[in-house]
């Protein structure tokens, strides 16, 4: 009997990570949200990392995060560190592409809780009084995420922040 369930234990965990080496090598998570104010003043509040305390999701989850701005002081070059919580970690973000009214493009650099480098772009398109914006992340997955991924649903967990930062934004760009 302790055999068979020691072999079903095995085959068990063996499934567990060969569905997990199935998983895909890259993540993507993406949202977009219509926001009623022109291109131009949406982009300045995400290609000036100063403005992020104004929408950004993850700035409410530690207030006492500890922050240092480098570099450009907005759009290509400008950079952005910070060091908090559990909720939040430690990393740095730096703008690499900054096309006025229509696309900011960051390198995102997360050193705990997990470290991590990842795409960040956000695609700005006048829709009549508004503007769509588009908020993509992508990276890669190396076999403990992939493993995590099983569990947790990264689309879900990651989206629920860039939705809540999306409807900041929108509060921000639209009260200006």
């Amino acid at each position: 009997m302790l055999k068979i369930l020691l072999l079903v234990v095995v085959i068990a965990v063996l499934g567990v990570l060969a569905l997990a080496y199935a998983q895909p090598d890259e993540f993507r998570v993406e949202r977009s949200a219509r926001i009623k104010a022109a291109p131009g003043k949406v982009y300045d509040l995400i290609a000036d990392l100063h403005r992020w305390s104004a929408w950004s999701p993850w700035e409410k989850k530690d207030p006492a995060m500890q922050r240092s701005f480098t570099g450009a002081e907005h759009g290509v070059g400008a950079q952005y560190a910070w060091d908090g919580n559990k909720n939040v970690g430690q990393g740095s973000m730096l703008i690499t592409e900054a096309a006025p009214s229509s696309r900011v493009a960051i390198d995102l650099d997360f050193v705990k809780p997990f470290e991590g480098h990842n795409k960040v772009v956000f695609t700005l398109s006048p829709d009549g009084d508004s503007t769509v914006v588009n908020w993509a992340m992508a990276g890669p997955m190396p076999f403990i995420s992939k493993l995590i991924c099983l569990f947790v649903n990264m689309d879900r967990m990651i989206g629920k922040d860039f939705e809540t930062g999306l409807a900041n934004l929108k509060a921000a760009a639209e009260s200006a």
